[in-house]
């Protein structure tokens, strides 16, 4: 027994995908092509994917915005989950694999549910209706992530969950003086997060660090 968060070793972290993941055939597929990619870095965990699904039914979201969409997995995983009436908007930049994942969208019969929005995030953000969405999820470029928060809390309405991922980032939160611009703005969030009255938090050991906001 224990009273703090398990490290998980590679048989542990085995264990817990073999006795919990629920991957559908299409999703492994998504993930192992995306593995092959240059960027295959980018891809969120399996089971994070999972969780997330599971957050959308548990909040009975019906209206969806991805910040950072690379392939698609964590899209899929999530629009999968909302009514047949939901929608999500997924903001990203061009790149060949915005082919990947209309793809697979269109295979898993979702492509009707998920608008792909190429410019830059904080662009399309501001042609967005306050309060207008049920959940936000944040995967996009670092450096912006505080100005990604602003955003999401004019976006989400009350009640909504606002999610941000890479946020122990792989461990480099804990350098005491970073040169790298991404690096600082996950410090500067993470600490700013701590004592923001305009959302309850919890931050997971999920993936790469993974922090839920409910706005207030």
């Amino acid at each position: 027994m224990t009273n703090r968060t398990l490290n998980l070793d590679d048989a542990l972290y085995g264990y817990l995908l073999g006795v919990s993941l629920r991957e559908t055939p299409l999703l492994e597929r998504l993930r192992a092509e995306t593995a092959a990619l240059p960027m295959a870095r980018w891809q969120i965990a399996p089971e994070q994917g999972q969780f997330m699904a599971m957050l959308v039914k548990l909040t009975g979201a019906r209206r969806i915005l991805e910040v950072g969409t690379f392939t698609g997995y964590s899209a899929l995983c999530m629009a999968a989950e909302l009514p047949d009436d939901g929608q999500m908007i997924c903001c990203d930049l061009p790149g060949d694999y915005n082919a990947i994942a209309r793809r697979y969208w269109q295979e898993a019969g979702l492509a009707g549910r998920i608008e792909l929005r190429l410019a830059p995030a904080l662009d399309t953000l501001a042609g967005l209706q306050d309060g207008s969405f049920d959940l936000i999820f944040i995967d996009a470029d670092k450096a912006n992530y505080p100005a990604y928060l602003e955003e999401a809390l004019r976006l989400a309405r009350t009640g909504g969950l606002i999610l941000f991922d890479n946020v122990l980032w792989s461990g480099r939160v804990l350098e005491a003086q970073p040169d790298d611009p991404d690096t600082c703005a996950i410090q500067a969030l993470n600490l700013a997060l701590k004592d923001d009255q305009r959302v309850d938090l919890s931050m997971l050991p999920v993936g790469d660090g993974l922090t839920l906001c409910r706005k207030r």
